[in-house]
């Protein structure tokens, strides 16, 4: 259980991360509600233990030392397990710039770096700048002139499922956007219109980010994603609409209702929802939107 010593650390080095990155192209936290809890909870304005972790997005951009006014792009995707700092963060750094097998060393190596030398302090920071001055020992930039390099790097895909959690979602013009944009960018899922709203997205990361993009444009009381899942595919580019079948859940996207009831029809019954992603072998993202186990 998260001690209130340590929620404090973590909050206060959110808080200075936010004003060391302050734009949130830099600086994202994915899950604005778990920051809430986290908030509520350092200052003791409610008892209530932290359900759920906090996770966010740092930016790192690096000058290439071979191409005039060049950047690599790293994003670092950092979470919070429950008892940190007196255990490591987590940290997963991507970037288009390096292939799977330099991404891969890359996060093996910065993880024995957190391992040894994150001992009760807060850390991220330090990560931050280990891999500012690491970096280039696995970059490995594709060019025009380096053909090799482009055949390595097309085939680095992605394939992401994205779990969006609304306040609501009554509008029929957002609903149909849901629907139109989804078909559009090809990709599979569900929506659960009313009260909390629910968005699920799967398919090639690059068409989830733009799906997410758009969406997150319009306006909302409250939308974030509560969880994400990302999968590296082993294929050349040509392969990728065969390969990514066999990873999706959910035909292309479709609203769902799971017996309507309320006094203004906005509300769903929840334990078909949960048997419904029971079905789908998503039972596990239940507790993530609501907090409590499903049944």
């Amino acid at each position: 259980m998260l001690s209130l010593e340590e929620a404090e650390a973590q909050l206060s080095e959110l808080d200075l991360l936010s004003s060391m990155f302050p734009s949130e192209e830099e600086f994202v936290v994915t899950d604005q509600l778990a920051l809430v809890e986290l908030r509520d909870f350092a200052e003791q304005q409610s008892t209530i233990v932290p359900t759920f972790k906090i996770q966010f997005t740092l930016i790192v951009k690096l000058e290439d030392g071979d191409t005039a006014n060049a950047q690599h792009v790293l994003s670092l995707h950092c979470s919070y397990p429950p008892h940190y700092p007196n255990v490591a963060p987590e940290i997963v750094v991507r970037s288009s710039s390096l292939v799977r097998s330099q991404q891969t060393q890359l996060n093996s190596d910065i993880n024995d770096y957190l391992k040894t030398n994150s001992s009760g302090d807060v850390c991220i920071l330090s990560a931050v700048e280990w891999v500012k001055d690491n970096a280039s020992a696995y970059l490995n930039p594709a060019s025009p002139t380096n053909p090799q390099t482009q055949a390595v790097t097309s085939e680095d895909n992605i394939f992401t499922r994205l779990w969006i959690y609304s306040h609501h979602i009554y509008n029929k013009q957002k609903r149909k956007y849901i629907l139109e944009w989804s078909e559009e960018l090809g990709l599979s899922g569900f929506s659960m219109p009313g009260k909390p709203g629910i968005v699920c997205v799967e398919g090639i990361q690059e068409s989830c980010e733009e799906f997410w993009s758009r969406i997150r444009k319009l306006t909302w009381k409250r939308i974030l994603i509560r969880h994400r899942e990302d999968i590296p595919l082993s294929c050349s580019f040509s392969d990728v609409s065969a390969v990514i079948q066999d990873y999706k859940k959910f035909p292309p996207l479709k609203e769902m209702a799971f017996d309507v009831h309320g006094a203004r029809g906005n509300h769903m019954d929840l334990g078909q929802l949960y048997h419904f992603l029971q079905e789908k072998d998503c039972a596990d993202v239940f507790p993530m939107y609501f907090g409590i186990e499903g049944r």
